[in-house]
């Protein structure tokens, strides 16, 4: 395994985006090539498109399908071969469907076995709508295409800060709604094996943030911190997991709460990703958490109002690329240990009293001392 390069699959996104900018960028570091093995799904004539209207140095290998990529190139995999109109920074159904194209070809290759770990480019969440795909978003559809039953948790990550989120696209009049206890408890509960064994965190410490301002102020501006999140995290913490709050959250941030802790789990997309951008900055990444595939993303948009214009910063798109390639290895490192356990070689004798076995009996307190 360690002398095998690590497949990155990398769907181009929007082509009317920035999604073919920041790859480009990305892999003119020629480090990077060793490193990994990148495997683009999109469209050889809107990359070489891009390409031209960048005026970039991007040279790519052009192949038909997954087991034909190359170490040490930069693989371009057609996804389709039917023609697309590029309109730099405009969003149109047209550029939607071609980004559709390649992930559902990314989606057909992984459950193949075709690639390691995947990289997804910004996409208009309004155009790519449309037969095949009626979801909020890459992690909802990337959850039913491949999670195998398994439910996906997005986690936003830097250096400083990782951020969990309990519910993700949803308009704000139905997120009180959607804040139950199962709901948090079976979040927080993917969030700490993430933490261990996505992130290598031994011993993950969780901040639960509140939902209401002020913690709810003992029910004078909202009662969910009582009602719902208070007994989530006593079920949380009875199974052995390190939780703590609920966290008013503009206390947490502003004071520097958070870095007391591995991890953050919030209630609502705008209450994670704003302090999460501000305090991270160009460098985050979206990772989709609890699959059995690994998936990264950087924390941008399709940015359509620089797309062109051969200024955008590949700073997220080449972190996404690290962090997939990390929690690859993570993920394989947590694992080996549990494949296989030695089989028991004694029979332990059972004890079936009542008392509790190997309990540190408690100590009688001792008279105080005589003056």
């Amino acid at each position: 395994m360690e002398d095998r390069k690590i497949r990155v699959a990398i769907t181009h996104g929007d082509t009317n985006g920035i999604g073919y900018e920041v790859i480009f960028k990305t892999f003119a570091e020629p480090t990077m090539l060793e490193l990994c093995t990148p495997i683009i799904y999109g469209s050889p004539k809107v990359a070489a498109y891009h390409r031209n209207a960048l005026g970039i140095q991007a040279n790519f290998t052009i192949i038909n399908k997954v087991e034909d990529a190359a170490d040490g190139k930069v693989n371009l995999l057609t996804a389709f071969d039917e023609d697309v109109k590029v309109d730099m920074g405009m969003p149109t159904k047209e550029a939607g469907t071609a980004a559709l194209k390649a992930l559902d070809r990314a989606m057909e290759d992984f459950a193949g076995g075709g690639y390691d770990v995947l990289v997804t480019a910004p996409i208009n969440k309004n155009d790519i709508q449309g037969e095949g795909f009626h979801f909020c978003g890459h992690t909802e559809y990337i959850e039913e295409k491949v999670g195998e039953g398994q439910k996906a948790l997005m986690i936003l990550a830097g250096r400083q800060l990782r951020v969990a989120l309990v519910t993700t696209h949803l308009p704000i009049k139905d997120i009180a709604q959607a804040i139950t206890k199962e709901a948090i408890v079976e979040k927080c509960t993917i969030f700490n094996k993430a933490l261990k064994r996505d992130f290598n965190v031994s011993a993950p410490r969780i901040a639960v943030l509140s939902l209401n301002p002020h913690a709810g102020d003992g029910g004078v501006i909202g009662t969910e911190e009582e009602t719902v999140i208070k007994p989530a995290i006593e079920e949380l913490s009875d199974a052995g997991i390190d939780v703590f709050g609920p966290f008013a959250a503009d206390g947490f941030f502003g004071h520097g709460t958070y870095t007391a802790f591995d991890g953050v789990l919030a209630m609502y997309h705008d209450q994670g990703l704003a302090p999460f951008k501000t305090i991270v900055g160009d460098e985050g990444v979206n990772i989709t958490a609890g699959l059995p595939i690994v998936r990264t993303s950087p924390d941008h948009g399709t940015a359509y109002e620089i797309a062109g214009k051969g200024v955008a910063d590949e700073a997220s798109f080449r972190q996404a690329v690290y962090d997939a390639i990390d929690i690859f290895r993570n993920r394989i490192n947590y694992d080996e240990p549990l494949q296989d356990p030695l089989k028991k070689l004694y029979h332990e004798r059972r004890d079936d009293s009542e008392k509790v076995r190997f309990a540190v009996p408690k100590q009688k307190p001792k008279a105080p001392a005589a003056e």
